[in-house]
């Protein structure tokens, strides 16, 4: 309110300057009032200090979004450079910085099972300049980790759901089975060693709930990242993973590794012969692999707008859709695309991996 805050620093300034030329006046009266006197005009003057500036702090206009990026925005990626998360940061970065005229840089900050990047937006300033780009596990660490230090709902603003995937179940290619039905058989009669790129990981939650519809039981076996556990798949070194589409496609298609499965309703186009787990297993394997955009939670919202729109041109932009497509993945619908839709939906997949999460015991990793 800067009228307000003018009048009143004019009030004050008014108020000190009667006092001094009172005093000038009847100086007599001013030395019997000495102490008095002076600790009034010092008080009155800081009094008129302090009014001056309150008045031209709230003559400066709110930052709004057509001020938004003010400068270079940081997107985190909790996870090293060259996964499916870090990759479409990638992708979104240069597009945020041709829409809104400032630089985005993604920063890859990985460590503490993706807490320690998600705390550090969860603290940032809520003005847009500090982003995080998160997956599936963010709502899985609501359960796994008791003791966050942050709250996932509260403390963070849904942007948007980005993109999607399912997995695919991929196998050695010595396995003797070469059909789902014939690896389940298999497996009810030996542990199969299954990798996962660690804890909490939506590798790691898809095995739990795979064996568990299936009930067979498993070797879950933790590695750091998905890189390492292809590689040592495709040597034969364990038995199963849980992969993402981009990452399996060529493989399956040389015929370095077998694709068993699928956690979709219908069989992906990109692998015509792999049955859908969903109509094997039962619904609960109808898993997406899925990103979100988030804001410090308090991040105005033309702000969160802004970049809300600047996403939506992406998930329409024809290239990118189709780059997305050749590898099984998908942008979310439009329905589903507003910073309302993505709270909701963050919602629904806290409460669906809080329930994996406890009726398979797993627990988090001690430091």
């Amino acid at each position: 309110m800067p009228g307000r805050n003018s009048l009143l620093a004019r009030v004050f300034i008014r108020a000190t300057l009667v006092r001094w030329e009172a005093m000038r006046a009847n100086p007599a009266a001013s030395h019997r009032q000495a102490c008095a006197g002076r600790n009034a005009v010092r008080f009155s003057t800081k009094l008129a200090i302090a009014a001056v500036l309150v008045a031209a702090i709230g003559s400066i206009p709110p930052a709004s979004a057509q001020d938004y990026p003010s400068r270079n925005v940081t997107i985190i990626v909790p996870y090293p450079a060259g996964g499916p998360t870090d990759q479409l940061a990638r992708v979104l970065a240069p597009k945020f910085s041709a829409e809104l005229g400032q630089s985005f840089i993604v920063e890859n900050v990985s460590g503490g099972a993706t807490t320690i990047a998600t705390a550090r937006v969860a603290r940032a300033a809520p003005d847009g300049h500090t982003l995080l780009l998160h997956n599936l596990q963010i709502s899985a660490n609501v359960t796994l980790q008791p003791n966050l230090p942050f709250d996932t709902e509260k403390d963070l603003a849904p942007i948007a759901f980005v993109n999607h995937n399912p997995l695919v179940l991929v196998g050695r290619k010595s396995l003797a089975a070469n059909t789902l039905t014939e690896l389940i058989a298999w497996m009810k009669t030996t542990p199969a060693k299954i990798a996962h790129p660690g804890t909490g990981s939506t590798g790691h939650l898809t095995t739990a709930l795979f064996a568990q519809e299936a009930k067979v039981t498993v070797n879950q076996i933790p590695y750091r990242g998905s890189a390492p556990a292809l590689q040592d798949l495709a040597g034969g070194h364990i038995d199963l993973n849980f992969a993402t589409p981009q990452a399996v496609v060529q493989a399956v298609a040389a015929g370095q590794i077998k694709a068993y499965g699928i956690t979709a309703s219908e069989p992906s186009p990109q692998f015509p012969n792999v049955p859908s787990m969903v109509q094997v297993l039962g619904p609960k394997l109808d898993i997406s692999y899925w990103h979100a955009l988030f804001a410090p939670a308090g991040t105005p919202a033309p702000i969160i707008a802004r970049l809300n729109a600047v996403l939506q041109g992406v998930m329409d932009d024809p290239a990118i859709v189709k780059s997305w497509a050749d590898t099984g993945v998908l942008p979310y619908p439009k329905a589903q695309r507003s910073p309302q839709a993505a709270q909701a939906l963050l919602h629904s997949e806290i409460v669906r991996w809080g329930e994996v999460v406890r009726a398979n015991n797993i627990q988090a990793p001690t430091q």
